[in-house]
């Protein structure tokens, strides 16, 4: 339960520096015992959380001191800055999960004039009269300048999580009630299980007294809650009228857990598989514990471990996803913060090291350093943002150029690796880093040239760097890894030139540099597997003038009916889309799929396609018969 710390801002005059100190730690304290942060807001909690507890060593110093008379005012606004973080942090703790993901551009505000306050009130404090020491000093100095950091970043919204929101709450939009696009939601928001459902039918109950009952946004709220309810299989009402409904929530029984999702060490459920040097899988917990126990054995098979590296198993993570989704089963929730704060000082006593020898004058040493932050990048987020905030990233990208094509192989891998944070992703691009990484995908060694390709997408996932990679000349060698590249290689420039054709400017660059006659080949190589993702990327060149141009050939309009008729429910889906935007604006092409054959797979289509095929597919019939008169 949360410590109840009874402040009264308006007692100012009331109390010693040593008192206010002593109240402001409890607060903190208090706000660190929080958990369970929305999604939507969880990365900007944490990070206030953190810096707050920056604030621990000066609190301390002064509760200890207790220099009479200096200071209380800055102190007691120091106190109305904290009082405020915790009241959003509570807010995003227990608040609607539904509401904050609704209200995440105000909420983001917010948090930009808790740092304000937060800023003001430390500037204000007479450091050198309280008798502050100066290791402290540096300190809150370090936080006052990641609280202008935090002001000047801006995380992109997740514009999938914008736009299904804006879907399900539409009353216009068809789409608000597809399944896949209500389960999607659901997950993104971790409402999925019963135990996630209830906490929020208790949270919006809550919400509704406090804004007086009864509104159209609160109606929507709860409409989206029983929509939720109902994909996850709890028939279940729930009415603005009253408490929400108290009614039962029925249970499946708990399934049968494969065993090899079972973590050989603890017997339970993994959330954090781990590869060690034996190709054995653990739970990442179980197995460090094993390791800092001095073991340097695998626990299964005994043999020894020639490294202690531990590489995610994301395949048999994913198995186990899919597995619990489809089992209805919930994972055991992890505090990421109480790891993050546990989180190992020799660990971080390396990274510091290992980014000082990043610029280190001998070759070996600076190979070494960057070959070890490659690997500590890929473990876990904690790494990650270690690396960026001990200036890793300008030494990395300055790596880039390195007239060695291995050193380069490894930079850039370590920058995809911490590109995974979204914060990351400015850092690198503001480093000046496109066009290096654009001349290794261009020169490199092919496991250089795929990560490179990676890399970009990693980076284009931000609308700026869209344009920053097409105006550097980008897209020609993503164009040629395409063609020329390994089956890793095409799959990495084909995500790639997918995030960069969403933007305009670089459709007609693409096309220019030839990536149609490329994606016509893929389609036509069965071996290959990449119908999808040619089909994905011909669907959004097909919107471009020069695009429907060059792929309105007869050759393409028969490939397409093919697929049509015997693809994927994905692939049938891509394919109607391209013939539908193609046939609008060229009727002969509408006539020369219907010469093909497509008419009768296309009303199969609109019978038992996706959601999304079957709209498409009655369009394109609609559109046929005004060109054919076929009743």
């Amino acid at each position: 339960m949360e410590r109840q710390v009874t402040m009264d801002s308006s007692s100012s005059n009331v109390g010693d520096t040593s008192d206010v100190a002593s109240d402001l730690m409890k607060v903190i304290e208090t706000v660190g015992s929080y958990s369970g942060f929305r999604v939507t807001q969880r990365k900007e909690c944490l990070n206030l959380v953190r810096r707050m507890k920056l604030l621990v060593p000066l609190l301390e110093e002064i509760r200890e001191l207790n220099v009479s008379g200096s200071g209380l005012d800055s102190l007691l606004n120091l106190k109305k800055a904290l009082l405020g973080a915790k009241k959003l942090l509570k807010n995003c703790s227990y608040g609607s999960k539904i509401y904050l993901a609704m209200e995440s551009e105000a909420l983001t505000c917010r948090f930009h004039a808790i740092y304000d306050r937060l800023s003001l009130a430390l500037d204000g404090i007479p450091y050198d009269q309280l008798g502050v020491s100066i290791e402290v000093k540096e300190q809150v100095e370090l936080m006052r300048m990641q609280l202008k950091r935090a002001k000047r970043r801006t995380d992109t919204q997740d514009m999938e999580l914008a736009m299904d929101l804006m879907v399900v709450f539409s009353k216009d939009d068809e789409r608000n009630a597809d399944i896949p696009i209500l389960e999607r939601l659901a997950h993104k928001l971790e409402l999925h299980t019963i135990v996630e459902l209830k906490a929020e039918k208790t949270a919006i109950g809550k919400l509704v007294k406090q804004r007086g009952g009864h509104s159209e946004t609160m109606q929507q709220i709860v409409d989206l809650l029983v929509k939720f309810k109902q994909i996850a299989g709890i028939g279940e009402t729930v009415s603005l009228d009253g408490p929400v409904s108290t009614r039962t929530l029925q249970t499946c029984p708990s399934p049968l857990i494969p065993h090899e999702f079972l973590c050989p060490i603890s017997l339970e459920i993994m959330t954090d598989p781990v590869i060690v040097a034996t190709g054995q899988t653990y739970e990442r917990d179980s197995i460090r514990k094993w390791l800092n126990s001095n073991h340097r054995t695998c626990p299964k098979t005994g043999q020894a471990l020639e490294h202690l590296s531990l590489a995610p198993n994301f395949a048999l993570f994913n198995l186990i996803m899919q597995w619990c989704e489809k089992n209805n089963f919930e994972l055991p929730k992890k505090d990421s913060y109480a790891s993050s704060v546990n989180y190992s000082a020799e660990i971080m006593e390396e990274i510091s090291s290992l980014v000082q020898n990043l610029s280190s004058s001998q070759p070996n040493v600076r190979k070494d350093a960057v070959v070890k932050i490659r690997m500590l990048s890929k473990e876990n987020p904690e790494n990650r943002i270690f690396i960026a905030n001990n200036g890793g990233i300008p030494l990395l990208v300055k790596l880039l150029s390195y007239p060695d094509s291995n050193i380069q192989e490894h930079t850039v891998t370590a920058l995809l690796n911490l590109s995974i944070d979204e914060t990351n992703k400015r850092l690198i691009a503001r480093e000046g880093s496109i066009p290096a990484i654009i001349e290794i995908l261009q020169n490199g060694t092919d496991e250089g040239r795929e990560n490179a390709a990676a890399t970009l997408f990693s980076l284009s996932m931000l609308d700026e760097n869209k344009f920053i990679v097409g105006n550097f000349n980008g897209i020609p060698p993503l164009v040629d890894l395409l063609q020329t590249g390994t089956m890793r290689g095409k799959k990495d420039a084909a995500t790639a030139l997918f995030n960069l054709s969403l933007n305009q400017a670089n459709k007609s660059r693409a096309i220019k540099a030839g990536i149609i006659p490329s994606l016509l080949r893929l389609l036509d190589d069965k071996n290959l597997g990449m119908i999808d993702e040619a089909l994905s990327i011909l669907l959004l060149l097909v919107s471009h003038p020069e695009g429907r141009n060059e792929i309105g050939r007869l050759s393409f309009v028969e490939t397409l009916v093919e697929i049509i008729r015997n693809g994927t429910p994905k692939n049938k889906e891509c394919a109607v889309s391209v013939l539908l935007e193609l046939g609008l604006n060229n009727s002969s092409i509408t006539l020369a799929a219907l010469q093909f054959g497509v008419y009768e797979p296309l009303r199969e289509i609109a019978v038992s396609g996706t959601n999304r095929a079957q709209r498409k597919a009655n369009s394109l019939l609609q559109h046929m018969s005004m060109c054919e008169h076929i009743p």
